[in-house]
């Protein structure tokens, strides 16, 4: 078997554009991938078919090989962007091999860890940034059966807090504990916003309300200060999400005092890479909840690559809280039951594309989320920009 073309096709989320791929064969087994990057759908695309001919010909069987043809063999070090191209084909390929050998992708990565995996509710919390909104949507989170859910409270924010923006955070925190009880896990997201000080007075305050993580309080690329926070900390930290090689977290892992790992299976170029990572956790003893806050196709390769994972420790899910469409541009959405996801056993992905569908729904620059402008929290996309 060899591959033979490689398609892209974008779908026009508005906070997000969500770029997908099929990698052909020349014995008619295709499979789809996912390789979206929020504000760079379109580069994206365009270094896929920069890619595309040093794997034209190869045998999709090839995992490693196809991954060291394109990240070593090129020798540029294009970070996110060319891993996210990078996953889109790779993900695509143990889609084929999965449906070459009728098998679900777990079963090809060491088998099935876990009869189901419980999910954390995210993308929920849209609307005005009230402690009042959060509570009453956490609330109808719990109504469906989760017993997890993330949110940023800290609206537009970035290094550090007035005041009055520091207790309104506070005050969401508790105000969504509140909401759901004292056994429901509430996740503190923090987008990389703040500096070590910040940070650590954050998590302090909010301690009492007994987070299961805050997440990337600080920017992923000041090793220095996320251990230093990690360190500080009462809360337990979690990060690892904007990490594009099994080196960064070599060096992360060397200090061992992060207490939640999120290898991003898109911008550490696909499944085969991130299993490795997670088998690097494991041997520091560290448990993994993968990022995946990008389209269904890559929720459907979480699916598969959590339910290999021993070290499995939660799963994200947008697909609930997303466009109502998202569901109609897959044929098999990831299924949600009470709060945990049905691991599917159908082979490969366990998922398709449908392209006429997709093509309902056109790219559109603003599709992005504007993490650090007012109203960014309503998910409209560059729309909020600059609006006060």
């Amino acid at each position: 078997m060899r591959i033979v073309e490689i398609e892209t096709y974008i779908a026009g989320n508005p906070w997000k554009n969500w770029l997908f791929t099929r990698v052909l064969t020349d014995e008619g087994i295709y499979g789809v991938g996912e390789g979206t990057l929020n504000c760079f759908a379109r580069t994206v695309e365009a270094a896929i078919h920069e890619l595309k001919p040093l794997v034209l010909d190869l045998d999709p069987f090839q995992i490693e090989l196809l991954y060291q043809r394109l990240v070593r063999d090129v020798y540029s070090e294009g970070g996110q962007i060319h891993m996210c191209a990078v996953a889109a084909i790779e993900i695509a390929c143990w889609d084929i091999i999965g449906k070459a050998t009728g098998q679900p992708i777990y079963k090809l990565m060491g088998g099935r860890c876990h009869e189901k995996l419980r999910a954390y509710a995210n993308g929920w919390y849209r609307g005005p940034r009230t402690p009042e909104n959060f509570h009453d949507r956490a609330k109808e989170v719990v109504r469906r059966g989760y017993t997890a859910l993330k949110f940023d409270p800290f609206g537009n924010n970035w290094r550090t807090l007035t005041p009055y923006e520091f207790d309104l955070s506070i005050d969401i925190i508790r105000a969504v504990r509140q909401a759901v009880g004292p056994s429901v896990d509430i996740l503190v997201e923090g987008h990389c916003r703040f500096n070590v000080a910040t940070a650590v007075r954050l998590a302090e305050a909010m301690a009492e309300f007994r987070p299961a993580w805050f997440e990337e309080p600080v920017h992923h690329e000041d090793l220095r200060a996320i251990i230093e926070v990690a360190r500080r900390s009462p809360v337990p930290i979690a990060t690892g999400e904007s990490l594009s090689s099994k080196q960064q977290f070599a060096e992360l892992l060397q200090h061992d005092v992060i207490s939640i790992y999120q290898p991003e299976p898109l911008n550490l170029g696909g499944l085969w890479a991130t299993r490795k990572v997670a088998d690097m956790i494991d041997a520091h003893y560290g448990v993994v909840a993968p990022h995946s806050a990008q389209g269904p196709i890559c929720s459907a390769a979480c699916v598969q690559l959590n339910a290999s994972l021993p070290n499995f420790y939660l799963h994200e899910i947008f697909d609930e809280f997303n466009e109502p469409w998202e569901k109609d541009i897959v044929t098999a959405p990831v299924e949600v039951k009470d709060g945990y996801i049905v691991i599917p056993d159908k082979p490969g992905l366990g998922t398709d594309l449908n392209i006429e569908e997709i093509q309902k729904h056109p790219y559109s620059q603003e599709n992005y989320l504007p993490l650090f402008q007012p109203d960014w929290e309503w998910r409209r996309g560059g729309r909020t920009q600059h609006r006060s």
